[in-house]
């Protein structure tokens, strides 16, 4: 399953590495949410080359999902293009991401970013690597010592709760960490605390294509995933908090329940 998944994403790959080096035909999904024509075009060949691989799997794609948003059966998550902001203004940082669950559960995801050649993946029970390196959460139990990556939902320029939630946490959190990273792609974010890069990552209005593989990636690495009210985290959750586990709970503290 998961060398299906690497040989779909590595050919997928080279479909963002040609858009990135070349000029771009952008769309607007909403005032600041943006879309390419490689977002469409990895999309259609992702979920061509998986349709041959899960026909019994329902395929919900962030350009194609026709408003099926969560499945509990059996289903993959495809997000083409992670970062489509970073990946029209040239940052690197992006990343096709396809997770595969089953009756709610995460059996098996990857996470590859073609620019900077990083391939995360797992499968459940079988541990979480990146490039044939296994990966771990880091070691740090301190918070005022956490290093945390975070995000901020395309809701902010409607300056309604997903804004006041997100100012309301940096203000209450800033102080009481070592600082925090806006890096602009969750699958990503997710990886790199798994590689212990990050001590934790909080964010708010995610959709299951953005962390379908990463929360399995994380957890297979020894980490956490919760809502923001330190409750189980579902895919169709508001909130999502994840971590190395040690500087959990005291984290959910001074971030707002929604």
């Amino acid at each position: 399953m998961i060398e299906i998944l690497k040989s779909i994403a590595l050919k997928g790959g080279e479909i963002i590495k040609e858009g990135f080096a070349t000029s771009k035909d952008i769309s607007h999904k909403g005032v600041v949410d943006l879309v390419t024509q490689y977002d469409v075009l990895t999309e259609q060949f992702l979920m061509s080359e998986l349709k041959k691989h899960f026909d019994d799997y329902v395929l919900i794609g962030e350009e194609s999902h026709n408003d099926i948003i969560v499945s509990s059966d059996k289903a993959i998550y495809i997000d083409p293009i992670d970062g489509t902001t970073n990946f029209i203004h040239g940052l690197p940082h992006l990343a096709i991401s396809m997770g595969i669950w089953e009756n709610s559960v995460p059996i098996a995801g990857i996470v590859y970013n073609p620019i900077l050649n990083e391939m995360f993946w797992a499968q459940k029970g079988k541990g979480a690597y990146c490039n044939g390196v296994k990966l771990s959460v880091s070691p740090q139990n301190t918070l005022q010592q956490a290093l945390i990556g975070t995000g901020f939902p395309y809701a902010k320029v409607e300056r309604g709760i997903e804004y006041d939630w997100v100012i309301k946490c940096i203000t209450n959190l800033l102080p009481n960490i070592q600082d925090i990273r806006r890096y602009g792609a969750a699958a990503l974010d997710l990886c790199y605390l798994a590689q212990g890069k990050l001590d934790a990552f909080y964010e708010i209005d995610l959709k299951p294509w953005d962390v379908a593989a990463g929360i399995l990636i994380l957890q297979e690495a020894g980490g956490m995933v919760s809502d923001s009210s330190n409750e189980p985290y579902h895919l169709s959750s508001k909130s999502i908090v994840a971590s190395n586990g040690a500087v959990h709970d005291e984290l959910t503290k001074y971030l707002y329940p929604i």
